[in-house]
C-alpha cells in the first residue's frame, strides 16, 4: 500500500475498519486486498477488450444460448480442451476456431455466437464487462460464508447471466429504487453544517466543510456488518429493517464497485438518517480508536487536529443523529418564507476517492446521553437546546419577507459596493485581531474564542419530577447552588436552593473543566410573554474574564428561540451596572397588568428590563460589529484613493475672515459631503396651522398622553411650580395654536419637547410618568418626520 500523508490506506486508521472498499467475497468485514481485487478486474476487462474479435466471440460463446436447428437446450458453449485451472500465464493464446464443437449440445462455436455477427464493438466490449462481473461473482459466492450475503451474490449472478443471455443491461428488481429515504445522508450533513456553522467566517467554515466531506467519504466506503453479525451485537434492533438495508447496500453501493456493469449509487445519496443510526456508533468508536493506534504516524501539525477535534465534530453530529426533534432530517429544513423550495447550493458532496482523515476545525463535543438541552461551542440561535423542526434561528439570513418591506434610505450604499468591499475582507486573516487585553476587544471575546476551543460550554439544565434523576445534572445543579450562595451572601441558602431545584426553574449553567463555574437561573412565563431572571452569578475566581456577557448573550438567543422577548429582574446595588451594560435599562416595555403577580418582589432592588431583537444573533453580535467597522474602514480607504486629488490649505483666516461655510472648502463635496437637512419649514401660514393641529390631535389621543393633558395641579402635586420654572401641557399647547401663536415648526417642538424634559426632571426613572413621556415622545417625533417637519 503507498503512503499518503502518513497514514496507509490499508493500515487499520484507515482501512481495516471499513474504510477501504472490501471485494465481495472477502467476508463482508475486513477490506485487505480490497483495492488490488477491483484494480486486477479492471486489467483483466482491459486486456480482454483489446483482444481479437474472434477471442472475444469465444469468451461470449460461453455464456450464449444455442442458435442450431432443433431447439437446441444448450446454455453455453463448452469447450473440448478447457484451459488449465489455474489458467498458465506462460502459455500462448491459441487459435480461436468457430467450427470448434461444444461438449456439451456438438454443435460449433459459431452456432452459439450468430446473435453476435453483426453486433458492435461497443456493444461486445460491453457485453465482455458483464462476463467478467458474472465470472468474478461466481467466485464471491463460492468463498463467502455468510449466508445473506451469498444469497445477494447469487441472485446478481443470475441476473447478470441472464442479461448476456438477453444482450440487455442489467436492472435490478426490487419494490423500491433508490434513493430509499430522504433526506439521504449527504443532504443531512450539508444540513447539519448550515444548522450548526453558517455563521462561523469564511475560512473556518470551509474546514467544516473538507471534514464533513472527509465524513461522507469515510461512509461511502464504509464496510457494513453482516445481519447475522449484527444481531449478535445488538439483541433490541429491528433485524427486518437493518436486512433490508444491507442488502440494498450490496446491491447499489458495494458490488458496483468492482462490478462496474451495474449501476453504482453513493451510500450517502440513498440512504438517510435510518442506516445512519444503524453505524454511526459502531463507525465512530472504530475511526476514532485506529486513529488513536495510528497517532505516531500522523504529521506532527496533524496530530492535535485528528486526535482532539475530530471527535468533538463526531460528538456534535451524533447529538442531530439520535435527536427525534432535529430539523436537519426535515425534507423543508431549506423551505423558503413563502413556502416554496429554495434552490440548495450543495455544500458537501462526497468525493469518489478514500481519502485520509485530515481537517482543521474546533467544534465542542457534547454528551446527548446526559443531558436534555445541550449548548455545543459555536451553535447559533439554537445554541441551548436542540430545536424542534421549523423554529431553528438564521442569524446570517433576513427574517421572512424583510428584504421585500424593508424602503431603500437615501444615501444608502450600494448593495453590489458592498459586496464587492465583503469579497475584499472575506478571508477572517485579512481582519486585524484585536488583543484581549486591547481596551478595542469586545467584552465577550476571549469568553467566546474559548467556548469555540472547548475550554466552555453552556447548558440548560433543570430539575424533573416526571424523568429519571440525571446524575451529571444534579451534580451541576449542586455546583450552581454552591456558585449562588457564595455569590449572593444575602440570599437565604434555603431559598437559593428551593429556586434552583424547583421544577418551574431553569438554568444556563457555564461549565469548565468539567465544573459549574456560573450561570443565570430564570423562570419563564410565555403566556405573559417575559422571563423573570432569578439569579445570576460567576464564581469569583472566574470574573472579568466576559463570561457574564457571553452567558447573557446565550440566554437570549435561548429565548429568542422560544418566541420570547422581554426579561424581567430585580438588581441590587451591585448588579445594576452589569445588566446596564447587557442592555437592560429601568424603561420597563412590559405592561404593568402582565407581570405584577407573577415576579417575586425583592426589597431594595430596582426592577429592570431588556427587550430582544430577534433579528440580532447576540452571541456574535461583537463579530459582526468588528466586520461593519472593517467595511466602513474600506469603503474610507476607497473613497479616498477614487480622490487622489490634495488642496492647496485655506489661507482666507489669516486674512481675518473668522468663519466660512462648510460647503465652500475646496474638495469637500468630492468626499460626498452634503449639507445636513434643516427640514422642511411651511411658509404659508395654513399649511402649518393644519399640519401642527393634525399633529397635536394624534399626540392628545395616544394611550400615554394622559399625564400632560392639563396643567398639573398644585394640590396634586406640591413643590411641583417650584422645581418647574417653565410648565408646559398639550391643553395649553392646543389653546396656543388656536390663537396661531405657532408661526414655525420650531415654536411648536420646543414647547412639545418642554413637556417631556419637565416630566423627566420632576419624576424618578422607574415611575409611570417618566415611561409616558418616554413613550410618547418617540411616537411625537415619528409624527413629525411623517410631515415632513424633519428629515427621516
Amino acid at each position: 500500500m503507498a503512503d499518503s500523508a502518513g497514514i496507509q490506506q490499508g493500515s487499520p486508521a484507515i482501512g481495516a475498519a471499513g474504510l477501504v472498499p472490501a471485494a465481495p467475497g472477502a467476508g463482508g468485514t475486513e477490506g485487505s486486498g480490497a483495492a488490488g481485487g477491483s484494480a486486477r478486474i479492471a486489467v483483466k476487462k482491459a486486456q480482454l477488450r483489446s483482444s481479437p474479435r474472434p477471442k472475444k466471440l469465444e469468451k461470449l460463446g460461453v455464456y450464449s444460448s444455442c442458435k442450431a436447428e432443433g431447439a437446441c437446450k444448450c446454455n453455453g458453449w463448452k469447450s473440448q480442451n478447457p484451459p488449465p485451472t489455474p489458467p498458465r500465464t506462460d502459455q500462448q493464446s491459441s487459435t480461436v476456431n468457430l467450427q470448434e464443437p461444444c461438449r456439451s449440445c456438438s454443435h460449433t462455436l459459431g452456432d452459439h455466437v450468430t446473435h453476435l455477427e453483426n453486433v458492435s464493438e461497443e456493444e461486445m466490449n460491453r457485453l465482455l464487462g458483464i462476463v467478467l462481473d458474472v465470472e468474478y461473482l461466481y467466485t464471491c459466492v463460492h468463498k463467502e460464508e455468510d449466508a445473506d450475503t451469498k444469497q445477494v451474490y447469487f441472485s446478481l449472478f443470475k441476473l447478470l447471466r441472464k442479461s448476456i443471455l438477453q444482450m440487455g443491461k442489467p436492472m435490478l428488481e426490487a419494490q423500491e429504487s433508490p434513493p430509499f429515504e430522504k433526506p439521504g445522508i449527504e443532504q443531512g450533513v450539508n444540513n447539519f453544517v448550515q444548522y450548526k456553522f453558517s455563521h462561523l467566517p469564511s475560512k473556518e467554515r470551509q474546514t467544516i466543510m473538507e471534514l464533513a466531506k472527509m465524513f461522507l467519504n469515510q461512509i461511502n466506503y464504509w464496510q457494513l456488518e453482516t445481519p447475522s453479525q449484527r444481531r449478535q451485537r445488538v439483541l433490541n434492533d429491528d433485524a427486518a429493517g437493518y436486512k433490508a438495508n444491507y442488502t440494498r447496500w450490496l446491491c447499489y453501493c458495494n458490488v458496483p464497485q468492482f462490478c462496474d456493469s451495474l449501476p453504482r449509487y453513493e451510500t450517502t445519496q440513498i440512504f438517510g438518517r435510518t442506516l445512519l443510526r444503524s453505524v454511526f456508533t459502531v463507525m465512530r468508536k472504530q475511526l476514532l480508536e485506529q486513529a488513536r493506534q495510528e497517532k505516531d504516524k500522523l504529521p506532527p501539525e496533524k496530530r492535535t487536529l485528528i486526535l482532539t477535534h475530530f471527535p468533538k465534530f463526531l460528538s456534535m453530529l451524533e447529538e442531530e443523529v439520535y435527536s427525534h426533534s432535529s430539523p436537519i432530517w426535515s425534507q423543508d429544513f431549506l423551505a423558503g418564507a413563502s413556502g416554496g423550495q429554495i434552490a440548495i447550493h450543495t455544500v458537501i458532496s462526497a468525493p469518489p476517492v478514500a481519502r485520509p482523515l485530515y481537517y482543521s476545525t474546533s467544534p465542542v463535543s457534547v454528551d446527548p446521553s446526559t443531558c436534555g438541552s445541550v449548548s455545543p461551542a459555536r451553535k447559533t440561535a439554537s445554541a441551548l437546546e436542540p430545536s424542534p423542526v421549523g423554529e431553528k434561528r438564521k442569524p446570517t439570513e433576513p427574517l421572512p419577507h424583510e428584504e421585500s418591506k424593508r424602503p431603500r434610505v437615501v444615501g444608502d450604499i450600494p448593495v453590489e459596493l458592498i459586496n464587492e468591499v465583503m469579497a475584499t475582507i472575506t478571508d477572517p486573516a485579512a481582519i486585524p485581531e484585536t488583543s484581549l487585553l486591547s481596551a478595542h476587544s469586545a467584552r465577550d471575546e476571549a469568553a467566546r474564542l474559548e467556548e469555540r476551543r472547548g475550554v466552555i460550554e453552556f447548558h440548560v439544565i433543570g430539575n424533573s419530577l416526571n424523568q429519571k434523576p440525571n446524575r451529571r445534572i444534579l451534580m451541576w445543579l449542586v455546583g450552581l447552588q454552591n456558585v449562588f450562595s457564595h455569590q449572593l451572601p444575602r440570599m437565604p441558602k434555603e431559598y437559593i436552593t428551593r429556586l434552583v431545584f424547583d421544577p418551574k426553574h431553569k438554568t444556563l449553567s457555564l461549565i469548565k473543566d468539567g465544573r459549574v463555574i456560573g450561570g443565570i437561573c430564570f423562570r419563564m412565563f410565555p403566556s405573559q410573554g417575559f422571563t423573570e431572571i432569578v439569579f445570576c452569578a460567576v464564581t469569583s475566581n472566574e470574573q472579568v474574564k466576559g463570561y457574564g456577557t457571553h452567558l447573557m448573550n446565550h440566554l437570549k438567543e435561548y429565548h429568542i428561540k422560544h418566541e420570547i422577548l422581554n426579561f424581567l429582574t430585580y438588581a441590587d446595588e451591585y448588579a445594576i451596572g452589569y445588566f446596564k451594560k447587557q442592555g437592560f435599562s429601568k424603561d420597563i416595555k412590559v405592561p404593568k397588568a402582565k407581570y405584577v403577580g407573577y415576579i417575586k418582589d425583592y426589597e431594595g432592588a430596582t426592577l429592570m428590563g431588556c427587550e430582544l431583537n430577534p433579528s440580532i444573533p447576540y452571541t456574535e453580535f461583537s463579530v459582526i460589529i468588528k466586520k461593519q467597522k472593517e467595511i466602513i474602514k474600506k469603503l474610507i480607504e476607497r473613497k479616498q484613493a477614487q480622490i487622489r486629488k490634495v488642496y492647496p490649505g485655506l489661507s482666507c483666516f489669516k486674512e481675518g475672515v473668522r468663519q466660512i461655510p462648510i460647503e465652500s472648502i475646496p474638495g469637500i463635496r468630492e468626499t460626498g459631503w452634503k449639507p445636513v437637512g434643516k427640514g422642511k419649514e411651511l411658509k404659508d401660514p395654513d399649511q402649518l396651522y393644519s399640519t401642527l393641529k393634525t399633529i397635536l390631535q394624534h399626540v392628545k389621543s395616544h394611550q400615554n398622553a394622559w399625564p400632560f393633558m392639563e396643567p398639573v395641579k398644585k394640590t396634586e402635586a406640591p413643590g411641583y411650580y417650584q422645581v418647574i420654572r417653565f410648565p408646559m401641557d398639550l391643553k395649553t399647547m392646543s389653546e396656543r395654536l388656536k390663537t396661531r401663536y405657532y408661526t414655525t415648526r420650531k415654536l411648536f417642538m420646543a414647547d412639545m419637547q418642554r413637556i417631556f424634559t419637565n416630566c423627566r426632571e420632576y419624576n424618578p426613572p422607574e415611575s409611570e410618568y417618566y415611561k409616558c413621556a418616554n413613550l410618547l415622545e418617540k411616537f411625537f417625533y415619528t409624527k413629525i418626520k411623517e410631515a415632513g417637519l424633519i428629515e427621516k
